[in-house]
């Protein structure tokens, strides 16, 4: 039994395994995955001296608690959340120095959905096509975690990032995207086109890694027959029979039957991640690049 390891004491609602994911492989029907919230899953890395690719805990609005066997130096970032080391108030957003045995529990999220927690030296478990992420669409990578998974660690850095108050973007109150045209957005009516773009909507309960669901009006199609599965990329918006826009996140599938009408900036998927339930949700058009 060696030292260098975590122990699972509360696994909460979803708490995953992610790194930067396994791009390159959609040819083979297998998405990206990786940290949905990708540059807090960075920058909670940074804090405790890892390098950017190593796996991080990416917990689920309730949170986790863990114990590591030995003495080890943890951050916690994302969504902002009460954390506590043996019962006591414990910084969130900068190093913690957690000691062999004590318990470090991540509360519920007060703002947003996803906290990350990075252990130096990263979770050492195997890698699945490169990556250690989990991906919860094809089954790739470790399994969500359960209370008692005891999880391997790597060997500590020798330095870590010193300071004492790091930025940390606050979770949407408003998710706005951009889009640009889709490749079947001729299958929708004018007037469909408009509302995407004019009315807002608001995150669904039924968000989850493969995708963030929206409620609000339904988007009519100009083209009613069935569409043969096509590629699809993150963050493409799909919609489905009952009209409301979906947005392809880390765990999409590689292809799908139901029209795309825009994608997603990239850049503004990890502001998705941090979206609650209820929160409004604009689709702004811009310009396609190029």
């Amino acid at each position: 039994m060696t030292d260098r390891a975590l122990v699972v004491v509360r696994a909460g609602a979803l708490t995953t395994l992610q790194d930067r994911g396994r791009p390159g492989h959609a040819h083979l029907g297998v998405p990206r995955s990786g940290a949905l919230d990708a540059p807090a899953a960075a920058l909670v890395n940074r804090l405790v001296g890892n390098h950017a690719d190593a796996a991080v805990l990416e917990t689920t609005l309730d949170g986790c608690a863990v114990r590591p066997r030995s003495a080890v130096t943890m951050a916690v970032g994302g969504a902002p959340c009460p954390v506590t080391l043996d019962g006591r108030p414990a910084a969130w957003g900068t190093q913690l120095w957690v000691p062999g045995g004590a318990l470090l529990d991540l509360g519920p999220a007060r703002s947003g959905v996803r906290s990350y927690l990075a252990v130096s030296g990263g979770v050492a478990v195997e890698r699945v096509l490169g990556s250690r992420s989990t991906d919860l669409l094809s089954g790739l990578g470790p399994a969500p975690l359960t209370d008692g998974t005891v999880l391997p660690l790597g060997p500590p850095a020798m330095v870590h990032a010193r300071v004492d108050v790091v930025p940390h973007p606050a979770p949407p109150t408003e998710l706005v995207l951009r889009v640009t045209p889709g490749p079947r957005d001729d299958w929708f009516t004018a007037a469909a086109l408009r509302t995407f773009t004019t009315h807002p909507y608001t995150v669904s309960s039924a968000s989850n890694r493969i995708g963030l669901r929206t409620e609000g009006p339904a988007l009519e199609r100009a083209v009613t027959g069935e569409l043969p599965s096509e590629g699809m990329v993150l963050g493409a918006v799909q919609v489905p029979p009952d009209g409301r826009p979906v947005v392809f996140l880390a765990d999409h599938p590689t292809t799908g039957g139901y029209p795309v009408i825009a994608v997603a900036d990239p850049a503004d998927l990890s502001a998705a991640a941090q979206a609650a339930p209820g929160t409004p949700v604009r689709f702004v058009a811009v310009r396609r690049r190029g």
